[in-house]
């Protein structure tokens, strides 16, 4: 049985819980995770607002249902649109607003100037933190999200496999793609890193990500599922047993045990919280109003129609668990002592 309370673990040691099958073992590993969470932050869970308010991109990427060349119905939506359900979801109670995009060749035209007035507005309005996602962009750019007060720049390589991510992001770049997170890291903004499961990864890949999060400064740090696409390449591939990505959540936080580790609404709903909670994440992410018009990334409709995603749901399922939503003080008190 490993030793869970020790503070290093050797690449070799990483892989073999990877591999791990014992019930007994991985039942002491995710313990361990749940752990570590409760000695940094007690019962408080964060929770995370999700806009996602344009699907056009000029990107081809293979496991994208929202790829550049797939014929599919698409939306823009605009400032007011965006700032109502930004409002809508900070009055329910979440902490910070995930401002998702693709990377919609309108925005790179007028060099983000909506984005920002967005970004400040959430941030003078209504005093909430901000995290922008718009896929890569240039220096200029992430110095006008800088200084328009964004505090969270998150940009997933998806995999450190130079070769696999040459198979999922067609004719893009690993090294650009880095540079712009670096660079956000040194305006000031936190970065959030990210690895997809279930894409042609082994042990040692997943592991190399896991490193390799700590050795570039992420604050946040996250693993989705993958999930085939309609109309995408990957289209036929299979989707990985969860155990996987629960593996990697726990794995997360016994790494960096002050980590932002998100559990994700986005890849089974409401119904998948509560084992990525107890695998050690703490915070949930992907939360979007019902009845809104946006849509999620790795299931477009799943659960948000019905109220499935809300702050209400999910507080709800943490309150069973002995655990509760983070009010935005406390949120933005974790932050200041790390």
């Amino acid at each position: 049985m490993m030793d869970f309370g020790k503070k290093d673990f050797s690449e070799e040691e990483l892989v073999r819980l990877l591999e791990c099958e014992d019930p007994e073992e991985l039942a002491a590993m995710f313990a361990a995770a749940r752990q570590l969470r409760q000695e940094r932050q007690g019962n408080k869970i964060f929770a995370y607002g999700f806009v996602y308010f344009t699907t056009y991109c000029r990107n081809n990427c293979n496991f994208c249902y929202y790829r550049r060349s797939n014929d599919i119905e698409r939306y823009r939506k605009n400032e007011e649109d965006v700032l109502a359900v930004a409002k809508a979801l900070i009055d329910s109670g979440v902490n910070l607003i995930d401002l998702t995009m693709g990377e919609d060749p309108q925005y790179h035209a007028e060099k983000f100037e909506t984005v920002c007035r967005i970004i400040r507005t959430i941030k003078e309005t209504y005093q909430t933190p901000v995290m922008i996602s718009p896929g890569v962009v240039d220096d200029a750019v992430i110095d006008k999200f800088a200084e328009a007060g964004a505090d969270f720049y998150a940009l997933y390589q998806e995999t450190h496999n130079r070769a696999l991510f040459e198979r999922l992001r067609i004719g893009q770049s690993y090294d650009e793609r880095m540079h712009a997170k670096l660079y956000a890291r040194d305006r000031g903004m936190y970065i959030e890193e990210g690895l997809l499961a279930g894409v042609g990864e082994g042990p040692a890949d997943i592991v190399r990500s896991l490193k390799m999060m700590g050795e570039i400064g992420a604050k946040q740090v996250r693993v989705m599922s993958f999930i085939p696409q309609e109309g995408s390449p990957m289209e036929k591939v299979k989707s990985p047993d969860r155990l996987e990505e629960l593996k990697i959540i726990a794995l997360m936080r016994l790494l960096y045990p002050d980590a932002l580790i998100p559990a994700s609404l986005d890849v089974d709903g409401i119904k998948g919280l509560e084992d990525r909670i107890n695998a050690g994440a703490n915070l949930i992410t992907s939360i979007i109003p019902p009845k809104s018009g946006f849509m999620g990334v790795a299931h477009n409709t799943m659960d948000v129609d019905e109220g499935g995603r809300t702050v209400e749901e999910a507080a709800a399922i943490l309150e069973r668990m002995g655990l509760r939503i983070a009010t935005k003080d406390e949120y933005r008190a974790f932050l200041a002592a790390r």
